[in-house]
Order: C-alpha cells, then structure tokens, then sequence
C-alpha cells in the first residue's frame, strides 16, 4: 500500500504504511528514508537509510540512497563514495545506477579540491 501512496504523492499515508512494514522487514525503513528525501526532510530520509542499513548492511538500494544523500547534501562525500562503491560491487545489476551516484561523488570531490 505504502507504494501506492507514494506513487499517488500521498506522503502521509505512504509514511504510515512504511512505518507498519518497518515493523515486520526491514525494506520499510528504506521506503521511509526515499519518502522523507523526496519531501525534502534529509536528516529524517538520513536516519532512515542508516536504520536500513543497521538492519541490513548489505542492502545496496539503502547504501546507494545514503550516498547519494551525502553527495546532496555536499558533506561526508568520502564515506558517500565508500558506500556508492559498496553498492555496486553487492549488486552489479543495478551498476548503471550506483555508478551514476560514485562518478557524480568523484567529480564533487574534485570540485571540492580546487576550491
């Protein structure tokens, strides 16, 4: 249902699916930290990724969306890289997409270095 709600832009009712599913698998708090990113709410979509992760730290969905929050954020863009790289090598299928977010971090940290 969570799912659903999201796909409809009902963030509130998507909120509290999520919370239900967290309860029961641990998938439901990396649905909770991509709703909390689209709303904007990094620090709550953060504390979500990091619970995913707490609870599965081989999921590369969770560790490819952390690292793609640090790099929005423009902070903690080493750890983003080591979890970005993380992602891709668990899961090489979704390698087009986690290697989007690493080359993306490489590039802000060169950019960080000439400033």
């Amino acid at each position: 249902m969570g799912v659903t709600y999201e796909k409809q832009g009902d963030f509130e009712n998507a909120i509290r699916e999520y919370k239900l599913a967290a309860k029961k698998i641990p998938q439901g708090y990396l649905f909770l930290g991509n709703v909390y990113f689209q709303q904007g709410d990094l620090d709550q979509a953060e504390k979500f990724f990091k619970e995913a992760l707490e609870k599965e730290p081989e999921n590369a969905d969770a560790l490819n969306n952390l690292a793609w929050l640090y790099y929005t954020k423009g902070e903690n863009l080493e750890e983003a890289e080591k979890l970005a790289a993380r992602a891709l090598e668990i899961n090489p299928a979704k390698g087009s997409i986690y290697r989007d977010t690493l080359e993306r971090i490489r590039e802000a940290k060169k950019s960080d270095r000439k400033d």
